[in-house]
């Protein structure tokens, strides 16, 4: 049998998976069962030493929990005598839910139904509009008008061919817009914003090959993402890495190309067909767990690139240049293991970073390993 904190935990859970759906009105299940309805004859009587005083719990718990709240009672019997079990409880409605809940529910609510309301004026007749509550209740009350501004101006009739730069919304940035596009999105009812493509990806990129260097060739370029872009030879090996002096400063490599990473993710690199066509294509990032979801990351575009110092055997060996804090002074810590798309070198690595066990370093920062290492290992063609 439940106890009144179990059911109020349940009534909890009910609250969070119901609310959007009460507020924007489906019907409110008032009651929960209370598990007493299997109490009966020899069960009754050997869990009674339990029973007994979960039962006068509920009677003075049901005696102030206010209005709009019944527990509803069953007769048992017990050794010939009947004892009264609380066999549900009611709660009358989502308000009476939250107040005896708490844990700023009754505010969450009363804002729920103010969105719900401006939704319903702005988008009457929406598909989903407890979801649209849903995917807004994180949303400070700016970032949620702005939201509504938005999709009904992408909802109306409006001029196409426009940058998420040029759409005429006040108070809105692009960097808003890229955050919040596909609730924008999803609340003005469209399959896409339609929106033209700002600035072109560009990729910086270092040539590394002797034969090109010594003839007089450039030793930096830019290959910017859609454009008709030819590099100057074709590689033979692309060094990805994530720290931009380490590619500006790599040194010579046959047939080689540095690429500089952003240090957040694949970016624009997949999207470059030369480096697609490259049979040899290695990641460098930062021994910690974010260099290695990025590794990972490249990996999930499709492009089968492999690392260079990014395993075990490679952190043993530079352990020295170690550190605990990043680059804003925060100390780092251990993070929750992901599914990524790693090799088991690389991931005995990541899993051990990852680790609130892990009594070494969390980050060994790609740019202190001597670039002559590097290049040595890159000439080699393995890690």
């Amino acid at each position: 049998m439940k106890s009144p904190a179990d059911a109020l935990a349940d009534l909890g859970r009910r609250l969070e998976k119901t609310w959007s759906q009460v507020v924007t009105g489906a019907v409110w299940a008032p009651e929960i069962a209370l598990g007493s309805s299997g109490l009966t004859g020899r069960r009754l009587a050997d869990a009674w030493e339990d029973i007994h005083p979960l039962r006068s719990e509920w009677m003075g718990w049901a005696a102030t929990a206010g209005e709009g709240v019944e527990v509803v009672w069953r007769d048992a019997t017990l050794y010939g005598s009947g004892q009264p079990l609380p066999a549900t409880l009611r709660v009358a409605d989502v308000d009476t839910a939250a107040r005896l809940l708490q844990d700023g529910w009754p505010d969450r609510l009363d804002e729920a139904r103010t969105r719900a309301a401006r939704l319903a004026a702005d988008f009457p007749g929406h598909a989903d509009p407890a979801g649209m509550l849903r995917a807004t209740r994180e949303l400070p009350a700016v970032d949620f008008d702005l939201v509504v501004r938005a999709a009904r101006w992408f909802a109306d009739p409006h001029p196409a061919g426009l940058t998420a730069r040029q759409v005429p919304v006040e108070g809105m940035g692009t960097k808003w817009l890229d955050r919040r596009a596909s609730v924008v999105r999803r609340l003005a009812g469209l399959e896409s914003l339609d929106l033209e493509p700002g600035r072109p990806s560009r990729v910086h990129l270092t040539y590394l090959d002797p034969d090109h260097l010594d003839s007089g060739g450039r030793r930096h370029d830019v290959a910017t993402v859609g454009d008709v872009h030819t590099v100057a030879y074709r590689p033979s090996v692309v060094l990805i890495s994530e720290n931009r002096d380490t590619a500006q400063q790599f040194p010579r490599v046959a047939g080689g190309i540095a690429i500089e990473g952003d240090g957040n993710g694949p970016g624009a690199v997949p999207q470059l067909p030369w480096v697609r066509a490259c049979p040899d294509v290695v990641y460098w990032g930062d021994m910690d767990v974010k260099g290695l979801e990025i590794l990972a990351a490249f990996r999930g575009t499709g492009l089968r690139a492999r690392s260079m110092f990014m395993d075990l055997t490679s952190y043993r060996r530079w352990e020295r240049f170690g550190v605990d804090h990043d680059h804003d002074g925060a100390r780092l810590g251990p993070r929750p293991v992901r599914e990524v798309d790693l090799e088991p070198g690389e991931r005995e690595l990541y899993e051990a970073l990852c680790s609130p066990d892990w009594t070494g370093h969390r980050r060994i920062e790609q740019e202190r390993i001597p670039l002559a290492d590097a290049a040595a290992v890159l000439r080699l063609g393995r890690a």
